[in-house]
């Protein structure tokens, strides 16, 4: 006997990776879709057979429905996976979790009081490279970490969205709320974060909309550009970039520099982690090529999410680390 789920939101987000993930998974039975407007739920149902409600409370009250993916943009975050969560429902939420941490500790007493599980799509854990490097980097086969650097970028959520328009949600500081910092960032934070078994305590960053304009050819209103120096609880220094503007190939790069040797994730388009020994060896891990916009391959995160939920596991990405993600995002932001 499967699961039914429910999906808020029909945007890119669920036709390329909620949907047909759920549609893969063995023990989900039905996909229910839920948006604003009704042409897109519509539209997605069709192509995954799934059904559709007109109402988000539909979702809510249904009692037939498990899990709900929140999928709707930033600033209603804290609206929907709330509610799901209270209405008894698991939740997998977009990332950023909320557009604030006030708003996200409202998710997590939410959960408290639920008692159900709240999973956050902050994909990069899941990726081989990035597990490997975990691995490697907890059993200290290079000593301990020192500094890091790590970038994502691409071309802007203009050229992914939906509409392919710079009228673009992301682009409006009351919806997106962090620009590129929340899109693209949190990411990489939450990375660094997994990677190092460690939080980034301390923020020193830069920010701008530097190319991108919106429909009536204005900058717009959020950040285009992050650039920040970063050091963490265990005394770890590094940086990071988050961009919408390189205007060529996209960037998910993460290099780790450690007593004996450095970690290169996602440079070399062979190997996408390559480990070079003080010594002079070096070891190519080829895993499986990262996600692009361009190459949409399974994340990992429904299956994992789907996997909680029937065993009874704790989330891959909890609420607690997503809210350590956002705590640095506000950081970058109010710098």
């Amino acid at each position: 006997m499967g699961i039914k789920v429910g999906i808020i939101g029909c945007g890119s987000i669920t036709k390329h990776r909620h949907a047909p993930e759920y549609k893969a998974n063995p023990h989900v039975d039905e996909i229910v879709f839920y948006d604003r407007n009704p042409e897109r739920s519509h539209a997605l149902a069709k192509e995954f057979n799934g059904t559709v409600v007109e109402t988000v409370e539909e979702l809510f009250n249904d009692p037939t429905i498990t899990a709900i993916s929140d999928c709707s943009s930033n600033e209603a975050h804290h609206i929907n996976t709330t509610q799901a969560l209270l209405s008894g429902k698991h939740v997998l939420c977009e990332k950023p979790l909320a557009i604030s941490v006030k708003y996200a500790e409202e998710i997590l007493e939410a959960e408290r009081k639920s008692g159900k599980k709240l999973m956050i799509d902050q994909n990069q854990r899941f990726t081989k490279a990035h597990q490997k490097a975990k691995e490697l980097l907890d059993k200290k086969e290079l000593g301990e970490v020192l500094t890091f650097k790590t970038s994502f970028g691409h071309q802007g959520p203009e050229t992914w969205g939906v509409d392919k328009t710079n009228a673009t949600w992301f682009f409006k500081k009351s919806r997106s709320h962090s620009g590129v910092a929340g899109d693209l960032g949190i990411h990489k934070i939450d990375l660094i974060h997994y990677l190092l078994d460690d939080e980034i305590e301390d923020v020193h960053a830069f920010h701008g909309a530097l190319d991108k304009v919106d429909e009536n050819g204005n900058p717009i209103e959020v950040c285009d550009n992050v650039v920040c120096a970063l050091k963490t609880k265990k005394g770890r220094l590094g940086t990071a970039s988050f961009s919408w503007t390189y205007y060529g190939s996209e960037d998910n790069s993460t290099t780790i520099y450690c007593q004996k040797g450095i970690l290169k994730i996602y440079q070399d388009p062979e190997a996408q982690l390559v480990v070079e020994m003080k010594d002079g060896t070096t070891v190519k891990y080829e895993l499986e090529p990262i996600q692009t916009n361009e190459n949409q391959t399974l994340s990992g995160v429904i299956d994992s999410f789907v996997d909680a939920i029937i065993n009874d596991k704790e989330p891959m990405v909890t609420g607690q680390q997503a809210l350590a993600s956002l705590k640095v995002v506000e950081k970058i932001l109010g710098s």
